[in-house]
């Protein structure tokens, strides 16, 4: 039962008499006198009438009523009355509930309206944002308090007064929706030179017609200020990360991409065939597999070494400043913005590579933006009206289910298939076991050494444990344990109770006798750190050989690798 049903439960009249009997004259007299001024209705033979004593007349007087449904809309039920007539009321049952006439319903309903009027001034005071509301003629309504505080204007300075008293027409995006009925979502909008908020706005419709606009407003201008602060910053690294790389020689585009299993293989494969290619690419992969990597490896294919790698978190930056994150925006916009002007990821990105991480949380309304980019190569900035060649490459990633967000209207389709022309899934690292000797390894050294804190070994019960455990969180997470375990090692020695609290209950049952054994870290310190891992993984798999009289079968199965794996890893490292 919707609120108009309801209301007709709480504006009728519960205090009255239905008589069901015939009764005589006096009788009924008597009770109709001594009952007033209680209503008293007479149903007799299904006709319902309304009884009362007329000191006029001295006689009893009868009134046709008319019986309606409790549920009926009210409506329909005013529609039916005329200035002396009642209708009673009825439930399911057949049983009467209440009645109504002129006066009980205007009564009563100036009491809801009262009461309704009581709750919508209390939750407009309540709020912290900026809400206006305006009728027909422009005149305020409602002010709240946020908006006192954004605009410095008090309340009883403008209810009832025209808004265009206080503010410039072009300033006001109200005007606009009365006018033409048009909403906005999460708008950026400049209320003064001085201020920028975020901006709601619906027109009120009654019967089918503007009555008025309402408006909600959000003070951002200190979060653009610290967004143009980061971006500064941000600049000012991404030109030394340039300067470095130029810096550096050419190198395997592949090199910080660790491990050699079959499932990690394929997708490189894979990856080198999209990077033949400008076509989009869309990478899937759990959180923490390292989906950035993937994406710098095909932008070092085929981009040249000056080309820049822009990345944008999808997933970390407000809806309300993404598009002026995305496409920049003109010098002067507002007071203490940089008069400079800021270019976007789009024109940062020239010549080079757009990295969208994390796409699947990307706003709706910025998903049909992004797909006119890819598809025109042409935008405009916030607050531009000339518009601008883009020229980039795109690579996208998710750790979520795009499919399923299609369906669920929370991402848009053609954008999903603009994006996944070329669609490549990066294995979780359960699914390549072999890797996180590796990786353990690699990220042993490099934490050792960043810390200061030399190794000496790492016994085969932590190394089993880190095997079976299930890594929901991935390279990400066993990077994580790896420093855990650097950190609280004491005299060069990394101990199994220093594993995290979910790792218990994980230990090694297939070799207990060479889990005591532990592996030294034995290498030339003037190597560069990938030929150091390289030798250090070569003392671990000939040590391995020798106790197992190279029966390498068996050397697999105790490092709990494949016999393939150990082969690559041989061939790669020179041992016959």
């Amino acid at each position: 039962m919707n609120f108009a049903y309801q209301l007709l439960e709480k504006v009728m009249d519960k205090e009255f008499i239905v008589i069901d009997s015939l009764i005589d004259l006096i009788t009924l007299t008597k009770i109709v006198k001594q009952t007033s001024p209680k209503k008293i209705f007479i149903n007799i033979e299904n006709t319902v009438q309304h009884i009362y004593f007329s000191e006029s007349t001295g006689e009893l007087v009868y009134k046709p009523c008319l019986v309606l449904p409790v549920t009926s809309h009210l409506e329909k039920v005013v529609s039916k009355l005329t200035l002396d007539n009642y209708v009673l009321l009825s439930n399911d049952e057949n049983t009467f509930v209440g009645y109504v006439n002129t006066e009980v319903i205007s009564k009563n309903l100036l009491n809801q309206y009262e009461q309704i009027q009581a709750y919508l001034n209390t939750i407009l005071q309540t709020i912290d944002e900026s809400c206006t509301v305006i009728d027909r003629d422009a005149n305020v309504v409602f002010w709240t308090k946020g908006a006192e505080k954004i605009f410095s204007v008090k309340e009883q300075e403008i209810i009832g007064k025209p808004i265009t008293e206080f503010f410039s027409t072009e300033q006001l995006e109200i005007l606009n929706t009365l006018k033409t009925g048009s909403s906005v979502y999460h708008n950026q909008h400049h209320a003064r030179n001085d201020l920028v908020v975020m901006i709601n706005s619906n027109p009120v419709y009654y019967n089918g017609e503007i009555i008025g606009a309402v408006v909600s407003e959000t003070d951002i201008t200190s979060q653009i200020l610290l967004n143009n602060e980061l971006y500064l910053t941000s600049e000012r690294l991404f030109t030394l990360e340039e300067e470095v790389r130029k810096t550096l020689p050419t190198a395997n585009p592949f090199n910080n991409i660790k491990g050699s299993s079959q499932a990690l293989k394929q997708t490189l494969t894979i990856v080198e065939k999209a990077a033949k290619t400008n076509a989009s690419v869309l990478i899937y992969g759990e959180s923490g597999v390292g989906k950035e990597l993937f994406a710098k490896a095909i932008h070092n294919l085929r981009e040249e070494a000056k080309a820049p790698f822009v990345a944008i978190n999808c997933g970390a930056i407000p809806s309300g400043l993404f598009e002026s994150e995305i496409f920049g925006y003109e010098k002067g916009a507002f007071t203490g913005a940089d008069q400079r002007g800021k270019k976007g990821k789009v024109e940062l990105a020239r010549g080079g590579t757009l990295f969208l991480d994390e796409i699947g949380e990307m706003p709706l309304d910025m998903q049909v933006k992004i797909l006119r980019l890819l598809q025109e190569k042409r935008f405009y900035t916030v607050g531009g009206t000339k518009e601008i060649e883009a020229d980039f490459r795109v690579v996208a990633a998710t750790n979520r289910d795009l499919k399923e967000l299609v369906k669920d209207g929370k991402f848009r389709e053609d954008l999903y298939y603009r994006l996944n022309v070329v669609n490549i899934k990066v294995p979780p690292l359960r699914d390549r076991i072999e890797d996180i000797i590796e990786l353990t390894h690699y990220f042993l050294f490099e934490i050792s050494v960043k810390y200061n804190r030399p190794i000496h070994g790492i016994s085969q019960t932590v190394m089993q444990t880190l095997l079976k455990y299930s890594w929901p969180g991935n390279i990400r997470e066993l990077k994580n344990v790896v420093e855990r375990l650097v950190v609280f090692s004491e005299n060069g020695n990394i101990k199994t109770e220093d594993l995290p609290i979910e790792m218990e209950g994980i230990s090694n049952s297939s070799n207990p006798v060479s889990s005591s054994i532990p592996i030294q870290l034995t290498v030339d310190e003037n190597l560069s750190l990938d030929n150091q891992l390289q030798q250090y993984e070569k003392t671990i798999l000939l040590r391995e050989l020798n106790k197992v009289n190279g029966n390498k079968l068996l050397c697999a199965k105790n490092l709990e690798i494949t016999r393939a794996t150990l082969y690559n890893r041989m061939n790669k490292l020179g041992i016959k």
